[in-house]
């Protein structure tokens, strides 16, 4: 940052920059989060831009109703994200108002700061608004889970944007009786372990000694289903970030993790070796890999729209377009037809996908089985892998809502298929 900026306004450049990079394209946030001109803040500070953007993104809904309510014109894109994040710091975080304005003022530019300083104690005269899970999502998202799922599942999965989530743990030992007291955190059925722990994962007891991995409850549940794994042959098709990789070599699976990105794959590598734990890497796009070899298990978890993990990536939503599912949609399609032939005789496929959206789920699922006579759906069983018991589907699928675990849990479609002897 600036060294001539005044210390009280650098961790609000922070801020900025990272609601900028998260709504300028998927992914940004992520990006944002570990660029030199973030990470170049104090912790301190860092800490605090984070929460800040975290809580914007969280309730931009609200707090875009509050904006459009009192600008006449739309103001620069940088203004209307000051003006947001100014009115998270007033309404949702312990910031003093007088801060929140005079600091939000002072980062805009000088022929708008009387906009912002009207709008932002105007706003604060009216009061902060009450909780409507109606505006937290998109509308077109929300028209779309009240038609997927009712009334009542949308409301509740709406009102789970704004809760702040809980960081879940994979235990690399399912034996690990301790690592919960050791981290003060609960075990869920199936063996995530949750925590309201917050900071620097790195510094958390059991890191470095390797014995666990940060991974919703959810994203475990796909490589859970995957059966008795000892002497198996796994292929993790989209391996990356490496959760699964980890829970299939952890099991005692031979791994073979795929992914597209070589970097990606780097990352994988560092945890692997972290957890004392191997498995073969190929950096090669899934779809058109050319080796010949089959597995006793496949799990796809296809590239996606992502709605589902809104509850760590709320920018996720704001970021989606309608015009996004039909090409993923193909992806998975292509994907699909790839992991297919990489299943040997009497072996398993499990697809999944972190998306709240039928066309990337069940839509999926059945165009597949309408194609694929040698595929059958291989039902879960109730509780079977920790998954919650309003998740399965009387299909015999896991459709998992994010309000369908007490605390939240992400939204995720997950299958398993049997092949044919």
């Amino acid at each position: 940052m600036n060294t001539q900026t005044p210390p009280a306004l650098e961790a609000r450049l922070g801020a900025l920059f990272l609601i900028e990079s998260a709504l300028a394209r998927r992914g940004g946030l992520d990006e944002a989060l570990s660029a030199p001109r973030f990470l170049g803040l104090s912790a301190q500070d860092r800490g605090f831009a984070r929460a800040v953007v975290m809580v914007a993104l969280r309730r931009l809904g609200p707090i875009d109703r509050i904006l459009d309510g009192k600008l006449k014109r739309e103001p620069p894109a940088k203004v209307r994200q000051l003006l947001r994040l100014g009115l998270a710091q007033a309404f949702w975080l312990d910031t003093p108002a007088f801060a929140a304005v005079d600091t939000t003022v002072a980062l805009t530019p000088q022929a708008l700061r009387g906009l912002v300083n009207a709008v932002l104690r105007g706003a604060l005269r009216d009061g902060q608004p009450a909780d409507d899970p109606a505006s937290l999502a998109p509308p077109w998202l929300l028209s779309r889970w009240r038609a997927a799922y009712g009334e009542a599942d949308a409301m509740a999965m709406a009102a789970c944007i704004a809760e702040e989530p809980a960081t879940d743990l994979t235990p690399r030992n399912d034996t690990d009786e301790e690592l919960a007291a050791l981290l003060e955190g609960e075990t869920l059925p199936g063996g995530t372990v949750r925590l309201r722990r917050r900071g620097d994962v790195a510094e958390w007891p059991g890191y470095s000694e390797g014995r666990w991995w940060v991974q919703d409850a959810a994203a475990a549940l796909p490589a859970r289903l995957a059966g008795p794994l000892a002497g198996a042959t796994a292929l993790d098709m989209c391996a990356a970030p490496g959760g699964k990789t980890f829970q299939l070599a952890a099991a005692g699976a031979k791994v073979t993790a795929l992914d597209k990105s070589a970097g990606r794959l780097r990352r994988l590598a560092a945890g692997l070796t972290r957890l004392n734990l191997s498995a073969e890497m190929i950096a090669e796009d899934a779809a058109q890999w050319s080796d010949g070899r089959a597995f006793d298990v496949v799990l796809l978890d296809a590239p996606c729209s992502s709605t589902g993990a809104f509850r760590r990536h709320p920018d996720v939503l704001w970021n989606a377009k309608p015009g996004d599912l039909a090409p993923l949609a193909a992806v998975q399609a292509r994907l699909l037809e790839a992991a297919a032939v990489r299943v040997r005789p009497g072996g398993r496929l499990i697809y999944s996908v972190c998306s709240l959206e039928t066309e990337e789920g069940e839509g999926q699922l059945r165009r597949f089985m309408t194609s694929h006579a040698e595929f059958t759906l291989d039902p879960v069983q109730p509780g079977e892998g920790g998954a919650p018991p309003a998740s399965l589907a009387a299909e015999g699928w896991l459709r998992v809502l994010p309000h369908h675990l007490e605390g939240g849990i992400d939204g995720f479609f997950v299958a398993r298929l049997a092949r044919a002897r």
